[in-house]
């Protein structure tokens, strides 16, 4: 994973300020202190984000196509949650994703990074309310919503059965799981055992595999399920034997 993955929020203020013209810097600002003073104003100003302050990497630099790059309306839409008053957040944050567009959704997951932060932010009933997010966007085949669901933040609120299973999603739909923060810290035997239960019905269908699996599987190897892999290599099915012997190169 890269620094800017999972520490985007990193003096996220002075960030968008050197990307943000004054008209979009001023609209946001007072957007801040009106949802701080008046909760509810967040819902009118939640879906405009976008067309006022823009839609490009925060990181200028960065590759627009990547899902795990956030966006300036990523973290405008982030600071408008944080401005929210502590208790009307587990109110309103559900709704604005609920109803919100693609952009809306990932800058509602995005959020959970910032909230987390502060002193106790996804404690009580926020948490319920994180998983909650986090679950409906691993629900998708939206690359940008799975990343996004899967900063720090996302990552934490998921017990070991639900991570196992979004890696697994992640595999599925070509998210790089080596980009998911901590991972390698919470790869659980089970866990290992499904990512080379993956890797056997790839080969078996012909198909490469990505590299990225191989230190999950090697984190418990499953012998019983290695032993399967590496006996495709006999096949006599010349797909499955090549589809064997790329992915087996992987593992170096």
């Amino acid at each position: 994973m890269t620094t800017d993955d999972h520490r985007w929020t990193d003096d996220i203020d002075s960030r968008l300020s050197a990307v943000l013209d004054a008209d979009a810097s001023g609209w946001l600002g007072d957007a801040r202190v009106a949802v701080a003073e008046s909760p509810a104003t967040i819902r009118a100003r939640f879906p405009a984000v976008s067309r006022k302050v823009g839609r490009g990497p925060l990181d200028p630099a960065a590759d627009p196509d990547d899902p795990f790059v956030a966006t300036v309306d990523d973290g405008a839409r982030a600071l408008l949650i944080a401005s929210l008053p502590a208790a009307d957040r587990p109110v309103e944050l559900p709704e604005l994703y609920r109803h919100g567009d693609t952009r809306e959704k990932r800058g509602a997951l995005r959020s959970l990074d910032l909230l987390a932060a502060e002193p106790g932010g996804l404690d009580g009933p926020m948490r319920p309310v994180a998983r909650d997010l986090v679950d409906d966007a691993m629900r998708t085949n939206d690359t940008r919503l799975v990343a996004a669901a899967l900063g720090t933040a996302g990552v934490a609120v998921l017990d070991d059965e639900a991570l196992a299973q979004a890696v697994l999603k992640c595999v599925f739909v070509g998210v790089d799981i080596d980009r998911i923060p901590g991972l390698h810290d919470r790869v659980t035997p089970e866990l290992s055992r499904m990512m080379a239960d993956f890797v056997h019905e790839r080969i078996a269908a012909g198909r490469d595999v990505p590299a990225q699996v191989w230190p999950v599987i090697d984190a418990h190897p499953p012998t019983d399920r290695l032993a399967a892999i590496e006996a495709e290599l006999d096949q006599a099915e010349a797909r499955r034997a090549d589809a064997a012997r790329r992915a087996l190169a992987l593992r170096g």
